[in-house]
């Protein structure tokens, strides 16, 4: 249980000072609506690196505004799958291990030599790792969700998809806000900002966040009852902005932190007579997707530490020309303490597992582009860019197995428990793994738009990559770490990490390898307008991700230390964007095909019973659907939203087995976390009642039925998910009451699915709960 004198303590300073710089400031509360002038807003987005009205973009793209993030309750990206139908996620039993999927692809993998194929993008600072994007969005102005490959601008970790996040910035008047929100199962936020001019050209603003949650899962271990699944995280941001004759300026530094004892595996099948008695849940174990209650003797956790400085400049030059600079700096740290046999003790026969691992990466990148006047028939922009990105991981695997026991049969359960104490029968297998990656990105890139008429447009764009990727891991054999004997057990292995001389490898601790690799990616884009508001596009783009290493605890050379060759994407998409009834209806619609070449994915395979990963170049995979998007506002106050994704993402050709060359059973299989078809429904009134403001809002998400992983293992049941809110503000908007009801039909559901059933995760968001939200601008 986390320390609550510690937690008050903080809870109540961040809640004063933000309240204090609330009550300081002349604020002016920004309206939270979709609509103005009786219209559907413009959102200005720079998905192309440059500053466009969204429905002029020729990507399929959707654009949420920071007032929407704040409207569905959206802290953190784990939110976005409620708002966005093509986007999935991963939830891994620690943020290093979780990935955002686009249109049913994305990469999935604990090896820290591997990158994502959905890139995430912070201020324009490209994000080495997932796991350093799963922290809460703070200040956002807007998310921009890009679909499809983006290499081009982008880079290389972008072959299926990109989020973009962009931050607000400082003000001219003083604004200020504060939000508090409670929610059931002990869940609190707490978050206050304060921006406005500093003096000549300059602003600011700084932002303070703190939340804290119990858990949705009991674990009853030692015959006591812990909440768990929870989370404690707060941080700080602050941003100076300076916009004078010729030029801007912008400079951000952040700081986060994370204590979160999620994510507790559950067990919703029998896994035997006696396992089931030894977990001793109420109600027994065989409750499937009601299944609430663990019995752990260690407490799945995850700690995240972060801080990060971004700097960002724009020059006008040379008249008509805009440069622009974007550098960063991030460093993350991450700890895992994870619970890896799911029970409560190890018993003759079933061993115990824990492990303990910490992953640390520094990045450091630079962009500079130039960009020409967009006005003009024929402008273009070019760029370069420079990447270096540090990896260390220090993972520990502690194992206790016996295949008898001198302690007496348990009359409860009917299991023998090992003897700790005896070091003869009882053995202690233990090995860890020290790993360190770096990796490097060069790129020159550019891309031009020539406008042949006033409905012809035509878009060209190259990317040209330098990727160096070097690593080094250190592990010997798995011993006693009683008697430091050679000793294996589930999951640790008898060899070391350099593999034997007889198996192929060089008889050591240590493997290392290195890996190179140059590529031309690019986009080329038709576009036509027939008029102001309807734009058809059709595009082709190459999309690119660099090598990798599988490099992991038990990575064992010389198997694992072959490259993992680069994963290519082909991307066909047509697309339609309008607005029509006057600026009252905005209908967006997209079909696409995207192949991908040398698709890294993760196998899961057997190593002394326990199931552990295994990165590899899958082969083939094709993804193609259609999505659709739809906003209306049929008379002022009331908006409808709707959106759909089909996406039919399978294995086209999963690589043969290399010593017999026979096809794989998984070629056409449906590909894990890719669920066919996804919607959204949803609505949002506002209306004057004469002295105050009511808001209602309601919003519906069905996701169809989806696997696990790779070969349809781990099916996921088909789900919809029913939110709604209701508030009430004053006239100015400065004063606002939200009460909230999330999940109202109370449907269970399940984010993963393994061996079969024996761990499911199960989400907040699988039982109905109830909260509110007051937000105060003065």
């Amino acid at each position: 249980m986390r320390n609550f004198r510690n937690r008050a303590t903080r809870a109540l300073v961040l809640s004063t000072s933000m309240l204090g710089m609330v009550a300081s400031a002349q604020a002016h509360a920004q309206d939270a609506d979709e609509t103005e002038g009786g219209g559907i807003d413009v959102i200005v987005v720079t998905a192309q690196k440059v500053a466009e009205d969204v429905q002029d973009v020729p990507i399929s793209i959707t654009a949420i505004t920071g007032d929407r993030l704040e409207q569905t309750g959206t802290t953190s990206l784990e939110g976005l799958t409620q708002l966005v139908p093509s986007v999935t996620f991963r939830k891994g039993t620690t943020s290093a291990n979780s990935a955002i999927v686009m249109r049913g692809v994305g990469t999935i993998t604990f090896s820290i030599a591997a990158e994502p194929s959905v890139s995430t993008v912070v201020d324009g600072i490209v994000l080495s790792r997932s796991g350093q994007a799963f922290m809460d969005l703070v200040d956002a102005e807007r998310l921009e969700v890009l679909r499809g490959p983006q290499g081009t601008l982008f880079g290389k970790n972008a072959s299926a998809g990109l989020v973009s996040i962009v931050s607000k910035g400082g003000t001219d008047e003083v604004d200020g806000q504060f939000r508090a929100e409670w929610y059931e199962g002990n869940e609190y936020r707490l978050r206050g900002s304060v921006a406005g001019p500093l003096g000549g050209d300059l602003s600011g603003r700084i932002t303070g966040f703190y939340g804290t949650y119990d858990g949705n899962i009991k674990n009853v271990f030692g015959g006591t009852t812990e909440d768990v699944n929870g989370y404690e995280r707060y941080g700080a941001r602050g941003l100076l902005d300076w916009d004078g004759e010729g030029g801007s300026f912008r400079l951000i530094a952040d700081y986060f932190q994370a204590d979160d004892d999620c994510c507790a595996d559950i067990t919703t099948v029998s896994r035997g007579a006696t396992l089931d008695a030894e977990l001793g849940l109420p109600g027994g174990v065989a409750q499937g997707l009601d299944q609430r209650y663990v019995n752990h003797n260690l407490v799945t956790r995850t700690k995240d530490k972060q801080w990060s400085l971004t700097a960002s400049a724009e020059m006008e030059v040379f008249s008509d020309y805009t440069l622009s600079v974007v550098t960063g700096y991030r460093n993350w740290r991450n700890r895992e303490l994870r619970e890896g046999d799911f029970l409560p003790r190890a018993i003759v026969g079933t061993a115990q597992l824990h492990d303990d691992g910490t992953v640390k990466t520094e990045q450091l990148s630079s962009e500079i582009r130039l960009a020409s006047d967009q006005s003009k028939d024929f402008f273009y922009q070019v760029g370069a860019f420079a990447w270096k990105s540090d990896n260390q991981q220090l993972f520990t695997r502690e194992v206790i197995s016996c295949a008898s026991s001198t302690l007496p049969v348990d009359p409860v359960s009917g299991a023998r428990p090992c003897n700790l104490a005896d070091t003869v029968n009882t053995i202690f297998p233990t090995a860890t793994s020290v790993s360190d990656v770096n990796s490097r990105n060069l790129a020159l890139f550019g891309q031009a738009t020539w406008r042949l008429s006033d409905m012809f447009a035509l878009t060209g764009g190259l990317r040209y990559t330098w990727d160096d990727l070097d690593y080094i891991h250190t592990r010997a054999p798995g011993r006693n770490r009683v008697t430091g004997l050679p000793a294996t057990g589930p999951g640790v292995s008898g060899n070391p990490a350099g593999g034997t001389i007889a198996g192929g490898g060089n008889g050591t601790n240590t493997s290392r390898g290195d890996s190179s690799n140059g590529n031309l990616s690019g986009k080329a884009v038709l576009q036509f307008t027939p008029s102001d508001d309807v734009m058809l596009y059709g595009s082709y783009t190459r999309g690119y991700k660099g090598p990798a290493f599988n490099v992991f605890f038990n990575h064992t050379a010389p198997t694992n230390a072959i490259p993992i060759d680069e994963e290519t994407s082909d991307a066909f998409e047509i697309g339609l964007k309008s607005q029509f009834l006057d600026n009252r209806v905005q209908l967006n619609l997209a079909a696409f095909t995207v192949e991908y070449d040398g698709f890294q994915a993760n196998n899961f395979v057997l190593l002394n019973g326990a199931v552990v990963s295994n990165l590899t170049n899958a082969g083939v995979v094709k993804s193609e659907g259609f999505e659709a998007d739809l906003l209306a506002v049929p008379v002022d106050g009331l908006t409808l939203r709707a959106s759909a994704a089909y996406a039919d993402a399978t294995v086209k050709r999963f690589n043969p087995n290399p010593l017999t060359n026979a096809p794989d059973a998984r070629n056409g299989t449906q590909l894990p976390l890719a669920p066919k078809f996804v919607y959204t429904l949803g609505a949002g009134y506002e209306t004057d009642l004469g002295g105050f403001k009511l808001y209602l809002d309601t919003d519906f998400r069905h996701v169809s039925k989806q696997f696990s992983d790779l070969g349809e293992q781990g099916p996921i049941d088909p789900y919809g998910l029913w939110n709604a809110s209701i508030g009430f503000s004053d006239p100015d908007d400065q004063y606002r009451l939200t009460f909230v009801v999330r999940n109202i039909t109370d449907e269970s559901y399940a984010l993963l699915n393994v061996s079969a059933g024996q761990r499911l995760q199960i989400p907040r968001d699988a039982d109905r709960y109830v909260g509110v939200s007051l937000r105060v601008g003065i």
